[in-house]
């Protein structure tokens, strides 16, 4: 008899796939559990939604297009929230600079201007706060613009991390006016860290200066940028303030003009009609013209056009000119004079108005405090010559002084005098204007001056040649086409008094009061030979 026997590799193969069969069973059998548990979870919702007691109280605001609504509301800036309004209920618009939500509450920091306060957004029924709305302020994207209305609570210890630090907001609304994008080219908080820290466990991430004015819209909203263009604000309306108070007029010039105002090549020619003009390098001529006109005293506010194509920390191609023109009786130092008095009360004005501001760039910043002497300290150029040759440089009689030697002379003053604003006084004939009037004992030097702060000019300003004849030969000498200036010759024929006067760079002065390093961080929207956006 033959028994024939089944090879074993068969016995273990049908094992095998009986295993199989019993694990895809198991496995069908626990998708389905899950898939009737799903269902009737659905169905138990869908017949018993979680009502939200929020509804109504958060979420997106419709387009507001001035139709009327919540005229009567009353909203309260952040910087005027402290504890004299603890318990208090408030409106507040502000920008939602960071959130985090977990679980039950989300906390935030609300940002207006450079004011913050800590916002809390926790499930309270007596607030009527839900889940859902928890859930919805922390999905709400960084500087968004948000309205809350929420009572203010005196908290039990300071909030270092806002400028508001002994109250909090404690929402019982929120409502999404403006949203930002999910994705943001820079972070604030990135774009506000110290450009120096000495903390070694400080995080190193900068925002470097082309991110920033490709994106200057963001850029802007930094503590440090809010308080620099506050400042600089203030720097404008102290000018305005202490000429009209000392009788100038303020009056607004032509900024397209027929010839070049200071002479040479660095302005930009504009195609005008059937011919061609120029975007006025200064508003000289016609400050001169309203002298010529009785005005006595005049300044001018406005925008000043370079063509240079200068790279540099300091140099713009367009940027507001503070000008001022005056007549005088005797001597143009009575205009020196009170152009020097205009700035040490200005620098008084800043130092004694903007100390919030000052102190704020100083924390993004190291900004050392600006000094200055009243009366200011006045040289004569032959003085700031021999102090540089003392120093070991080297400069001829009639050369005009390069930026490293004003750099150098700069320190120098300040180590003699103790200041970083001073007068240069008599600079050579050569190195100056066709209007500037030459000295009366020494036809090489001029009756012309220049205004310096920690070693850098920010004003440039000069007796006038009032007399026309003068004046025509000294445009000739160089080389400007008498005819495209014919209109200025000619307000001197009428009789003019002497006058002079000096333009002063706006944005320099914010730069070098504030001891920054770039012009570029004292213009809102700079300008320079590789940049004419945003």
């Amino acid at each position: 008899m033959v028994v024939s026997e089944e090879p074993a590799a068969t016995v273990e193969g049908d094992a095998a796939s009986k295993k199989a069969a019993k694990k895809a069973a198991k496995a069908a059998e626990k998708q389905q559990k899950k898939a009737e548990h799903k269902a009737a979870s659905g169905q138990q919702q869908s017949e018993a939604p979680e009502p939200d007691i929020s509804e109504g109280r958060y979420g997106t605001l419709k387009l507001i297009q001035s139709s009327g609504e919540h005229r009567d509301r009353v909203y309260t800036d952040v910087k005027d929230l402290n504890v004299k309004l603890n318990g208090q209920q408030v409106w507040v618009r502000a920008r939602l600079q960071t959130s985090r939500a977990k679980g039950k509450q989300c906390f935030a920091v609300l940002r207006q201007s450079s004011a913050t306060v800590q916002l809390l957004v926790n499930v309270s029924e007596e607030r009527k706060v839900s889940k859902q709305m928890v859930k919805f302020t922390g999905n709400i994207t960084k500087e968004s613009i948000i309205d809350v209305h929420a009572h203010i609570v005196k908290t039990a210890s300071p909030i270092e991390s806002c400028s508001t630090r002994d109250v909090e907001l404690l929402a019982s609304e929120v409502w999404l006016v403006s949203a930002a994008r999910p994705q943001l080219p820079l972070q604030i908080e990135d774009a506000s860290r110290p450009e120096k820290n000495d903390d070694p466990e400080a995080l190193r991430i900068r925002v470097n200066q082309d991110t920033r004015l490709d994106n200057r819209v963001l850029d802007l909203r930094t503590p440090a940028n809010q308080a620099i263009f506050r400042l600089e604000a203030g720097v404008c309306r102290l000018f305005r303030d202490i000429l009209t108070k000392r009788g100038f007029v303020e009056i607004h010039t032509p900024k397209i003009i027929s010839a070049a105002s200071e002479g040479g090549a660095n302005v930009f020619t504009v195609s005008y009609f059937r011919s061609s003009a120029f975007l006025a390098q200064s508003p000289q001529l016609y400050k001169q013209m309203a002298i010529a006109a009785d005005f006595d005293k005049v300044f001018t506010v406005g925008a000043v056009f370079r063509a240079e194509d200068s790279n540099t920390h300091r140099h713009l191609t367009e940027f507001v000119g503070l000008d001022l023109e005056m007549s005088f009786k005797h001597h143009y130092h009575e205009v020196l004079n009170t152009i020097a008095d205009t700035f040490t009360e200005m620098f008084r004005g800043l130092r004694d108005e903007y100390a919030s501001e000052i102190a704020t760039v100083g924390q993004q910043f190291k900004v050392e405090p600006f000094k200055f002497l009243d009366p200011p300290l006045r040289l004569e150029f032959p003085q700031a010559i021999q102090m540089l040759k003392e120093a070991g440089v080297t400069v001829g009689e009639e050369d005009d002084l390069s930026t490293p030697d004003e750099k150098l002379l700069g320190r120098l003053v300040r180590a003699k005098y103790d200041t970083d604003f001073y007068i240069l006084d008599k600079y050579p004939l050569a190195v100056r204007p066709f209007y500037t009037m030459p000295d009366p004992n020494n036809p090489r030097v001029s009756n012309s001056y220049d205004m310096f702060m920690r070693g850098e000019e920010i004003l440039s300003g000069a007796q006038r040649i009032h007399d026309p004849e003068y004046l025509t030969e000294r445009a000739k000498h160089h080389g400007i086409d008498i005819s495209k200036i014919a209109a200025y010759i000619e307000s001197f024929r009428l009789g003019c008094p002497p006058h002079a006067g000096g333009g002063i760079g706006m944005e320099r002065v914010v730069m070098l009061y504030l001891g920054l390093d770039n012009i570029r961080k004292t213009s809102m929207f700079p300008r320079d030979p590789k940049r004419v956006t945003p």
